[in-house]
């Protein structure tokens, strides 16, 4: 199973790392050190590193619930069991990448930014979700609602959190390019290997109203 192995590998690192600061500071995205010393193992280690309890909790519920509908059930049926385990370990492993790289043409000058955690990675898994499936359920922050309108809300919240750190003195411990960027790469994933589900997702929410 790929997502309980991604999981086993994520909790025992993250904990491992709460425990040892130098490894954490050793494995998390540091553009600096990839562009200047050539460490480009972090683009993928930093996101199988949490920085609390919290945090790692929240990621592994949202790659469990939605990563194990992908893998046992929606994937298995677009593309077959063995080619869908593929996709599904290119969708986790190329969410990684393209939720860092504005972040790391952006920062690699700047010794003073880092990050970590999977979040690029899940927003990835989540957003092909609701590409499959937009009518499903999905509870943000504890409110149901359908998947395509968390979707938007999402997207939205984080475009509009990205422009805001850019136009004034607000800021936060949240990289919402990672989950805006990893968002839009899980959606052109699917889209991209099976163009006809624009046209199915499409006729799901109309066929809901």
């Amino acid at each position: 199973m790929i997502t309980l192995t991604l999981l086993s590998i994520i909790i025992v690192f993250s904990l491992y790392c709460f425990n040892n600061k130098n490894a954490m500071k050793k494995y998390l995205f540091h553009p600096y050190s990839i562009y200047h010393n050539k460490e480009h193992y972090r683009f993928l280690t930093h996101a199988f590193i949490h920085g609390d309890f919290m945090h790692l909790a929240f990621n592994c519920l949202a790659l469990y619930g939605f990563g194990m509908a992908l893998e046992n059930h929606f994937f298995p049926q677009l593309f077959g069991e063995k080619l869908g385990k593929i996709y599904y370990i290119l969708l986790f492993t190329g969410g990684i990448y393209a939720a860092s790289f504005t972040e790391y043409f952006r920062n690699k000058n700047n010794p003073d930014y880092s990050s970590l955690g999977a979040s690029g990675a899940i927003s990835s898994i989540l957003f092909c979700y609701i590409m499959v499936s937009p009518l499903s359920k999905i509870y943000l922050l504890f409110f149901p609602m359908q998947g395509w309108i968390a979707g938007v809300l999402l997207l939205g919240v984080s475009y509009y959190l990205i422009r805001r750190k850019k136009t004034s003195n607000y800021t936060d411990n949240i990289s919402h390019e990672s989950h805006f960027w990893g968002a839009l790469f899980g959606v052109a994933f699917i889209l991209i290997l099976k163009p006809m589900m624009l046209k199915h997702f499409i006729a799901q929410i109309v066929g809901a109203f």
